[in-house]
């Protein structure tokens, strides 16, 4: 039995990026009441998961916490929930905290991975996407980490932007390869309602790649993280072996349930999903007055946890069971046909997505739907 996973959204950030649509604010002036609403929502979860295995750290930017926030966060989280004799946890870091003193730091408080946004090496592409770091900055993180003895290092990377050369992806992907980190994850830009850079999509400012140039990205990059020795086990992530694939995110593709604490965090336990309020004022309002800061829930059917199996299956290098796909209408042709295609293999009782299925990871489970 999987156990279950801990997120933590750390919802601050010295600056918003123009592409992100994850909940942040940049005003740190609510950090203080925000730890307190944070240990008051751990109360009220405290006995309802077991034992945790992973705890990751999202934002937001979790580095921005100083010393003593980040010591009493996980004094909070440590004091609340109890966790397996060897947890994964992870930090998502910016560049630009990266020195000695924190990541000594890191360890001291427990985290054994880390999560480092690099996004490109590329000085303009840097500041198109209006990064705090330089590409220089970002190298001297990855090797103030190295030296600092973690192993376990994952680097966040971005392509598909607007007029982005496949040889200026490649020249980034090959100088991250050669720090040889444990864990790359490979993000297509997509371009999100409500970000500054859909205005400028909308206004012709900026221009999206198109599908055919998004098809030759991630089949280029899939193809030469695997010629350099990772495994490609979901569709953005690739590992150096299984032991360094993202053990917490592989929770929300297997439906294992997590708890998220939080602004905007998710929850998933026995088919229930629920998620809080996009809001640090209404969260930490919410939490003074004794009330769940939740912003809404679902109970998920047997058919929509079958479909969203389905659609999170074929996003990884796990495939789907076949008797997910039992009984539906023609499924039979349809998984003749996207064998035909090179879509797809079986391998015992799975149906596992080849690369270029992990192109049609949206359109194939609607062949299998009732």
């Amino acid at each position: 039995m999987d156990r279950p996973g801990l997120y933590v959204h750390v919802p601050f950030c010295r600056t918003k990026c123009p592409y992100c649509d994850f909940y942040s604010v940049t005003s740190l002036s609510l950090v203080p009441a925000w730890l307190d609403a944070l240990q008051r929502e751990a109360l009220i979860y405290r006995d309802r998961f077991g034992s945790f295995d992973s705890l990751y750290l999202g934002g937001g930017t979790p580095t921005i916490l100083g010393s003593r926030e980040l010591a009493r966060l996980m004094g909070v989280l440590f004091q609340n929930f109890s966790f397996s004799r060897d947890p994964e946890i992870t930090i998502e870091a910016n560049p630009d905290d990266i020195t000695k003193e924190k990541t000594a730091l890191f360890r001291d408080l427990g985290f054994n991975r880390i999560s480092l946004g690099v996004q490109s090496l590329n000085e303009k592409e840097l500041r198109f996407l209006q990064r705090r770091h330089s590409a220089k900055k970002a190298e001297e993180a990855i090797e103030v980490i190295r030296t600092s003895g973690y192993t376990n290092l994952g680097i966040d990377l971005m392509y598909g932007l607007p007029g982005q050369d496949e040889s200026v992806w490649m020249a980034t992907l090959r100088r991250i390869v050669g720090y040889n980190p444990a864990h790359i994850s490979c993000y297509q830009m997509t371009i999100s309602e409500g970000t500054p850079f859909y205005s400028m999509l909308r206004q012709g400012r900026i221009q999206a790649p198109g599908k055919e140039r998004e098809r030759a990205f991630f089949l280029l990059t899939s193809a030469y993280l695997e010629e350099n020795g990772y495994v490609h086990y979901e569709i953005s992530n690739f590992a150096r072996e299984k032991r360094t694939m993202s053990r917490h995110n592989i929770k929300y593709w297997r439906h294992v349930p997590y708890l998220g604490l939080g602004p905007s965090a998710h929850s998933f336990l026995k088919g229930l999903r629920w998620w809080n309020l996009r809001s640090v004022d209404g969260y930490c309002k919410a939490l003074d007055c004794g009330r769940r800061p939740v912003e809404d829930s679902e109970q998920l059917t047997e058919e929509q946890v079958r479909l969203e199996s389905l659609f999170l299956g074929f996003r990884t290098r796990e495939g789907v069971k076949k008797n997910l796909i039992e009984g539906t209408p023609g499924s039979d042709r349809a998984l003749r046909e996207i064998r035909s295609a090179g879509l797809a293999t079986i391998q015992g009782d799975r149906i596992i997505p080849t690369r270029e299925g992990f192109l049609m990871a949206d359109s194939l489970p609607l062949l299998f739907s009732h």
